[in-house]
């Protein structure tokens, strides 16, 4: 009336068959890729397979028996067959057998650097078929990510390589799931983080956001580019004050220079040749005296006695013995153009 559907089940667990016929049939049989492992009469099942049971009941008057195979094994997969004897009417189902393997991640605890990328994998290895693979990240990161990788030369085993830069301590589970059966096994290991050895700025909890941190560094390059802006003024302040000196102390030397030309212009103008042996007695007889202009030459001892006893001349200073003869210009009384000592 109705044969066996089809069972996807774990390896090592329980499939379950029902066949469904009319009532009048005299023998079951149940068969397993073509052999038959079960035969049930209508009085008691004919087991010839420890693994392979038979159980029954009636639903609306049909019949109903029931194949049961223990400990399933994975070579139990393949075509189940429900026929009765002498007909030629059978039904036939699908065992699919599916094998959960070992599920691991290398390292009873893992030690990585904070705010370091690293990879942590995980092996699903005799898995018929293969599992899907997927982490739950228990940790404070910055990034995670991860990939399945099948295996190349054994079809049963994948593994999963999750990426990540931790930013502190927690746990990482990495689960595989069969999707057919709703089963999933997971593994769970430790995350430790090392501090960085960039000081206390890298430690969790004092750590600066990332805002704060482009803050700072905006902070800093603007103090850099006023002190270099300081450091130009003040350079350009030097500069201008030194050209300011200099030329100060240019226009002081131009004036002494132009002073010092004068007075020396004045002195020649004035000194013409410049006469020794002037005094004031001789200024006071070229004053009394308004003769025309006519060159006198007279005596010096002369003079001296037509003088008042007091006064003296630089002629009269002289050593006795000698004899000046004075020539005097009368047109200018008060330079002495030669003396002549005879």
């Amino acid at each position: 009336m109705e044969g066996p559907k089809n069972a996807t089940v774990l390896e090592g667990s329980e499939a379950r068959f029902n066949c469904s016929v009319s009532q009048g049939w005299r023998l079951i049989m149940w068969a397993l890729n073509g052999t038959v492992v079960l035969s049930v009469t209508p009085r008691e099942p004919i087991i010839t397979n420890n693994r392979f049971t038979s159980a029954s009941y009636e639903v609306g008057g049909d019949f109903v028996s029931q194949m049961r195979i223990h400990d399933v094994q994975v070579s139990d997969s393949g075509r189940i067959t429900c026929s009765l004897q002498n007909s030629d009417r059978d039904a036939s189902a699908f065992l699919s057998v599916q094998v959960v393997g070992n599920l691991s991640v290398p390292g009873a605890g893992l030690v990585v650097p904070e705010d370091a990328p690293c990879n942590v994998t995980c092996q699903a290895l005799g898995w018929s078929p293969l599992p899907a693979l997927a982490w739950e990240v228990g940790v404070p990161v910055s990034h995670s990510s991860w990939a399945w990788v099948p295996d190349t030369e054994d079809p049963r085993n994948a593994a999963s390589v999750l990426s990540l830069t931790p930013q502190g301590n927690g746990t990482l589970t990495c689960r595989a799931d069969l999707k057919d059966l709703h089963f999933h096994r997971s593994v769970t290991v430790n995350l430790t983080v090392t501090q960085s050895p960039l000081g206390s700025i890298d430690k969790p909890g004092n750590s600066l956001p990332t805002w704060a941190i482009i803050l700072l560094a905006v902070s800093l390059s603007l103090l850099l580019i006023l002190v270099i802006v300081l450091i130009i003024i003040f350079c350009c302040c030097c500069v201008s004050r030194r050209e300011k000196k200099e030329s100060i102390q240019s226009e002081v030397r131009k004036s002494a220079d132009v002073k010092t030309n004068d007075k020396t212009f004045e002195t020649k103008t004035e000194s013409g040749n410049e006469n020794f042996g002037y005094s004031p007695d001789e200024s006071r007889i070229t004053k009394t005296s308004s003769l025309p202009q006519t060159s006198y030459e007279f005596s010096v001892l002369e003079q001296r006695g037509s003088q008042r006893p007091h006064q003296e001349t630089a002629a009269s200073r002289l050593a006795p013995a000698t004899r000046p003869h004075v020539s005097f210009d009368m047109s200018s009384p008060k330079k002495i153009r030669n003396v002549t000592l005879v």
